[in-house]
């Protein structure tokens, strides 16, 4: 690896993605610095052919084989930047393990990534998605993304403006192929501003005896209610929410509410739009718990797919597929995923 870089051919990738799912790759390439990977860059396998790059494999799912070399980022450097009294700014690279910088960022007093805690895959898929969890989104806390382009190797400063984030999207995610994401600057607090509003949070802290919180007892509430909701992808494949939550027209909302009083509503990015709970759609639809072969849906959580032990992605695939058509015939309401199928069309 003093090279920088680390290659596999025809190299197996069921313990590279959280579903565990079986699928190979035609060349594997682990990749440790930003010079390494600009020369990575100018293989003929890279250059001229599609190849796709993975974090921790938590937001894909493999419904066949990739037709190119997989790229995989493992720098894993975090630094503190830049500071003042009342802010720093947070570099890391984009091999990090997500859950491992909120936890740092935490250790070193700094607030607004707890509501993020626990959530998989690594800071470099981190802006892509616009990742997410009670009431919080990564890219409020964005400073800069370092992304490199495939086709020349220079690197390119995003500042959070440019990345034109939205509900789990950015323009990352909507200019595919151009952007390789090589480090995510964030910009944290070092005052508390804590959200507690958010369903379970307040509820896990009281039962907890905290009454005055730090941003390190609401990362561990959460911590406690992802656990007891979500099942470990180390025990039970799975890669988190599988879909979606959808965004409506209020109009529809509402009229939706009036037949259905119990569906949770949530307010969107936009006064004339409203969230609907993806979960809930589901769950209405008898879906929680369900299982064909190995593919199912968890006990726990309607939105979780999973791979109880050989599903493969064309199973799991049929079976999301399945949930979404019943959710738009009962509904009328379109469900999309939130990971990337690889290998098929959704």
């Amino acid at each position: 690896m003093n090279q920088g870089f680390r290659t596999q051919r025809d190299a197996p990738l069921r313990g590279r993605n959280t579903f565990g799912v079986t699928a190979h790759a035609p060349l594997w390439i682990e990749v440790t610095t930003p010079e390494a990977l600009a020369g990575v860059l100018t293989w003929p396998e890279v250059r001229d052919e599609p190849f796709l790059v993975i974090g921790g494999g938590s937001n894909i799912l493999f419904a066949g084989d990739p037709q190119g070399a997989v790229i995989s980022l493992r720098a894993r450097d975090i630094r503190i930047v830049e500071q003042s009294d009342q802010h720093a700014v947070v570099r890391a690279d984009a091999g990090v393990r997500w859950h491992d910088l909120v936890q740092w960022t935490l250790r070193q007093g700094l607030n607004g990534l707890e509501n993020l805690v626990l959530i998989p895959g690594t800071a470099g898929a981190a802006p892509i998605q616009n990742i997410g969890a009670y009431g919080t989104e990564a890219g409020e806390f964005v400073h800069a993304v370092e992304s490199m382009d495939p086709a020349t190797g220079r690197v390119r400063r995003f500042r959070q403006a440019e990345c034109d984030f939205a509900y789990r999207d950015s323009r990352f995610k909507r200019e595919a192929g151009r952007h390789l994401i090589v480090a995510l600057e964030l910009r944290l607090s070092w005052r508390p501003r804590l959200r507690l509003n958010y369903a379970g949070i307040a509820q896990a802290l009281e039962a907890a005896g905290i009454d005055s919180p730090s941003a390190q007892d609401v990362a561990d509430a959460i911590a406690g209610i992802r656990r007891a909701k979500l099942p470990d992808p180390e025990r039970l494949g799975n890669a988190g929410s599988f879909f979606k939550n959808p965004i409506v027209p209020t109009a529809v909302a509402e009229a939706l509410q009036e037949r259905f009083p119990d569906l949770p509503v949530f307010a969107a990015n936009r006064p004339e739009q409203r969230k609907l709970s993806a979960a809930w759609l589901i769950d209405a639809c008898g879906w929680k718990g369900h299982r064909t072969g190995d593919a199912g849906i968890a006990d726990s959580h309607a939105l979780v797919l999973v791979n109880h032990g050989q599903a493969s992605g064309a199973e799991l695939l049929d079976l999301a597929r399945r949930v979404a058509d019943s959710v738009q015939q009962r509904f009328d309401v379109m469900l999309e995923p939130e990971l990337r199928v690889i290998g098929a069309v959704w």
